[in-house]
């Protein structure tokens, strides 16, 4: 008997005007070559459209590389993409936690080591809003530092950011977390779909020489 695979898409779509980040620019798509200006291009019945996406790397779900943060870091281009694919996920629903920081005593029951570890806070409901700006959860310091100790290979949340954005500019997570070569994708969804053990997790990028972040589409597969 064969198990049928499921597939859970956990990324945002990206749009025309969408707001992922107070502060930076929202992408915007135009043509470069219309249907109908094609029609003069090919033969009788055959048209195309090719446009133009102008945005910032970090719009919708996407990767921060350690280039992100270190100018001798990893960029895009350089990440080993069996560091993306297809990895053991654990997944830690945190949707009752009554601080806004994720503390460390929340990993220590599990091994960790080689797993992509997914925050299912459920922040992921406000995007898009106004209210997803502020107020976010984060992963606190002492939980980075006990992940990056693990070995875990990426670390993805459902919120506004892996840091606490409203800590003065600190950025302790990311600082430890790529530092370790341990990647980061932000701006997750539906995490609320998955087991917390048994899923597969992928987020890859393309290969941009010179680039830090980049969307993903993030997906998880059961089965």
């Amino acid at each position: 008997m064969t198990v049928r695979r499921r597939i859970v898409d956990l990324s945002h779509v990206i749009h025309a005007g969408l707001i992922t980040y107070p502060g930076l620019p929202a992408p915007t798509i135009t043509p470069f070559l219309t249907r109908e200006d094609s029609r003069q291009r090919y033969a009788k019945g055959t048209e195309f459209a090719m446009d133009i996406i102008t945005m910032i790397g970090n719009t919708g779900t996407y990767l921060d590389s350690p280039f992100h943060r270190y100018g001798e870091g990893s960029d895009l281009a350089g990440l080993d993409l069996s560091t993306l694919v297809d990895l053991p996920a654990e997944v830690f629903h945190l949707t009752d936690l009554t601080t806004r920081g994720i503390p460390a005593g929340l990993f220590l029951d599990r091994d960790l080591s080689g797993t992509a570890v997914l925050l299912h806070t459920g922040w992921d409901r406000h995007f898009g809003t106004p209210e997803y700006a502020t107020g976010s959860p984060f992963l606190d310091a002492a939980a980075a530092n006990h992940l990056v100790a693990q070995g875990v290979t990426l670390v993805g949340i459902d919120s506004l950011n892996i840091d606490d954005t409203e800590s003065g500019g600190e950025r302790p997570v990311h600082s430890a977390l790529l530092a370790a070569g341990i990647h980061v994708v932000e701006h997750l969804t539906r995490l609320g779909d998955l087991p917390a053990h048994g899923a597969r997790f992928t987020a890859a990028p393309p290969a941009v020489a010179g680039f830090g972040t980049f969307p993903v589409r993030a997906y998880a597969t059961l089965g």
